[in-house]
C-alpha cells in the first residue's frame, strides 16, 4: 500500500460520497423545479369565458391546435364507421349541432361580460363538422377546430334532443375553452417532472410515488375542473339554443344507470361522479333558464324524441 509522505493517510470518511450524491440530486431537482416554475408562470393567461387563470403553451397557436384536431379526427374516422349522413339520426344530430354553433358567439360574449372581460372569439376560424359514429359507446366529442362526433350508443341514453344537446354543448365547450391545449401544457410539466426524477438518480419506485402524488394532487383535480367548466358552459349553450336545460339532470341519472354504478371513486377519476355532477347542474339551472329566456327566440320549444336506429 502506498504511504502518504505527509502522514495524512486516506482521509475519506464513510458517508461523504453519498452526501455529495445527495447534493447533486438536490441541484438537479432545483434546476428542473426552476424551469417548471418558469414554464408555468410564463404561459399563464386568463380565460374570459370562465374568468380563470389557465396554463396554455404560448408556442401553440390556433392554427397548430386546429391542425392537431383535424389530424386526430381523420384518424378516428379511419378507424370508426360513420353512419349514413342521410339517415334520420345523422340529420337530427347535424340540426342540433347547427343550433348550438349558432349561439356560440353570444354565449361566449355573455359569459366574458359577466367577468368584465372581452371574448377571445377563439372559435371564429373553426371549420365545424359533425358525424355520427357506429359504436356502443354512450359518448361524444368535439376536437379543436370544431370537428365533432356523436356515438350511436349515446342515442338511447339521451332519449331526446334536449338531453343530446346538453352532451354536445358540453363537448363544444371543451373545444371553446381550449382544454386540449391546457392538457398538453400539463403533459409538458409532467415530462419535466419525469426527467427530473430520472436525472436526479431517483429509483423507479421513488419516481412512481412522485408521479402518483402529482396525479392525485394536481392532474386529476384539474381534469375534473375541466369537466365542471364544460358542464357550465355547455348548459348555457344548450339553453341559449332553445333546448331545455332541465333535461340535463335526468340525462346524468340515466348515464349513471347505464354505467351500472361502476365509476371509480371521484378522487381517482378524471370526471366528477354523477352525484356531484347532478348537484352542480341543479345549482346552475336558474342561470341556464335565464339564458334560455334571454337568448332563445322561441322559448316554447318542446323536447323531441330522437330517431331510434333499427
Amino acid at each position: 500500500m502506498r504511504q502518504d509522505p505527509f502522514g495524512g493517510g486516506d482521509r475519506r470518511q464513510p458517508g461523504r460520497a453519498p452526501r455529495r450524491r445527495f447534493g447533486m440530486r438536490f441541484i438537479v431537482l432545483l434546476l428542473f423545479a426552476g424551469y417548471g416554475a418558469y414554464y408555468y408562470f410564463s404561459n399563464q393567461s386568463v380565460d374570459p369565458v370562465t374568468g380563470e387563470t389557465v396554463l396554455i403553451d404560448r408556442a401553440l397557436d390556433v392554427k397548430q391546435e386546429k391542425a392537431l384536431g383535424l389530424e386526430a379526427y381523420q384518424e378516428i374516422l379511419g378507424q370508426e364507421r360513420p353512419v349514413d349522413p342521410d339517415s334520420e339520426i345523422s340529420k337530427e344530430v347535424r340540426l342540433i349541432a347547427e343550433r348550438l354553433i349558432a349561439k356560440v358567439d353570444v354565449v361566449e360574449a355573455e359569459l366574458a361580460r359577466e367577468h368584465g372581460l372581452e371574448p377571445t372569439r377563439f372559435s371564429e376560424t373553426f371549420e365545424w363538422e359533425v358525424n355520427v359514429l357506429e359504436s356502443d359507446q354512450a359518448n361524444a366529442f368535439c376536437l379543436p377546430g370544431g370537428k365533432m362526433a356523436v356515438y350511436t350508443g349515446l342515442i338511447p341514453v339521451a332519449k331526446n334532443s334536449d338531453a343530446l344537446a346538453v352532451v354536445m354543448g358540453h363537448e363544444i365547450a371543451h373545444a371553446l375553452l381550449r382544454h386540449g391545449a391546457q392538457r398538453m401544457a400539463q403533459q409538458k410539466l409532467t415530462q419535466v417532472g419525469q426527467m427530473a426524477g430520472a436525472m436526479s438518480g431517483m429509483d423507479p419506485q421513488q419516481q412512481q410515488m412522485v408521479m402518483a402524488a402529482m396525479g392525485y394532487g394536481y392532474l386529476l383535480p384539474y381534469a375534473r375542473k375541466h369537466e365542471t367548466e364544460a358542464d357550465n358552459v355547455g348548459l348555457m349553450l344548450a339553453a341559449a339554443a332553445c333546448f331545455d336545460p332541465r333535461e340535463a339532470v335526468p340525462l346524468w341519472e340515466r348515464m349513471s344507470e347505464a354505467s351500472g354504478g361502476q365509476a371509480p371513486p371521484e378522487f381517482s377519476s378524471t370526471h366528477p361522479n354523477p352525484g356531484t355532477r347532478i348537484q352542480t347542474l341543479e345549482a346552475l339551472m336558474p342561470k341556464a333558464l335565464e339564458y334560455r329566456a334571454k337568448f332563445c327566440e322561441d322559448a316554447q320549444g318542446s323536447s323531441a324524441s330522437l330517431p331510434q336506429r333499427t
